[in-house]
């Protein structure tokens, strides 16, 4: 892989993903950033990044992508094919945090989490695998969270969200690492951000008024996570090492956080189960599943 690498973000307007593209594109890596709605609600975000690529003389480039919509998200990486020739890397970034009570939220609600949380990054990695796979080599990065491995009350939805990517990440983990191409999962504790100010809260509060005292739990949650969040640099730091770690050397996870909540002694047992999976199942020894260092 070549140590300037084509480098598609997706959810770049602001927060980690926005840290992403101007950390890696000022170490030369040539970014595209993509984001939603770029001629209205993202017209200022796209305008910045795109002032600031010239300024600093970076590689940035700004495309249009809803990770929600099919089509969106073919032109999108069709544009990144027609005019770097290839994807090295594909960061699924996009996603956005549900708060309140778990009956509190309604179908609509869960069903638009999934839909930008977890299958935004099955379309990604459907639109991007054939190139890898073509050039037998690519990184696919998840930015999951310790809610991925953890379970917060009156968060349940983003936290059923971040499981499921996970899971579906150490999937590809098996399928792919035969074909040179690595997934990675990042898992941040709370950094400072914009998702915790474009939280979602569960519609119906009507359910949350019958609760009692439970019914001010997401208020408490929110409130310590927004509290102890830190500089989100530590974690574009961390991307751009796994960017810049050699083939078949990066590990599948990397817990990131101010604070130990357990996550790294779950990730060492979860290593130890799964190791027995392909025995369990008969998985030939060829599919040179990548292993947690």
């Amino acid at each position: 892989m070549n140590s300037k690498q084509v480098i598609l973000i997706t959810g770049a307007s602001s927060g980690f993903g926005r840290l992403f593209a101007e950390t890696l594109a000022r170490k030369g890596h040539i970014i595209f950033a993509t984001m939603r709605d770029l001629r209205k609600r993202n017209a200022k975000n796209a305008s910045e990044i795109r002032l600031l690529a010239e300024k600093e003389s970076l590689p940035i480039h700004v495309l249009e992508m809803d990770v929600t919509d099919d089509d969106s998200v073919e032109r999108a990486v069709d544009a990144v094919i027609a005019n770097a020739g290839c994807i090295d890397v594909a960061i699924n970034n996009a996603g956005y945090n549900l708060s309140g009570l778990a009956e509190a939220v309604t179908s609509e609600q869960a069903q638009s989490l999934m839909n930008t949380n977890f299958i935004g990054p099955v379309r990604v990695n459907r639109a991007v695998l054939p190139y890898m796979r073509r050039q037998r080599n690519g990184v696919l990065i998840y930015i999951s969270s310790a809610a991925g491995r953890m379970v917060i009350p009156s968060m349940g939805f983003y936290c059923a969200s971040k499981f499921a990517l996970e899971a579906l990440a150490e999937a590809y983990n098996y399928e792919l690492a035969a074909q040179g191409i690595e997934s990675v999962i990042v898992e941040p504790g709370p950094f400072e951000t914009a998702v915790f100010g474009n939280t979602v809260i569960a519609a119906d509060q009507a359910r949350s008024e019958t609760y009692g005292a439970v019914k001010e739990v997401p208020t408490k949650v929110l409130s310590a996570l927004t509290t102890t969040a830190v500089d989100a640099q530590e974690v574009a730091d961390v991307v751009l090492r796994i960017i810049e770690t050699p083939g078949g050397k990066k590990q599948l996870r990397y817990f990131v956080s101010p604070h130990d909540f357990g996550i790294n002694e779950i990730n060492a047992t979860a290593i130890r189960v799964q190791a027995r999976v392909p025995e369990v199942f008969n998985i030939s020894a060829d599919t040179q599943v990548v292993k947690d260092r």
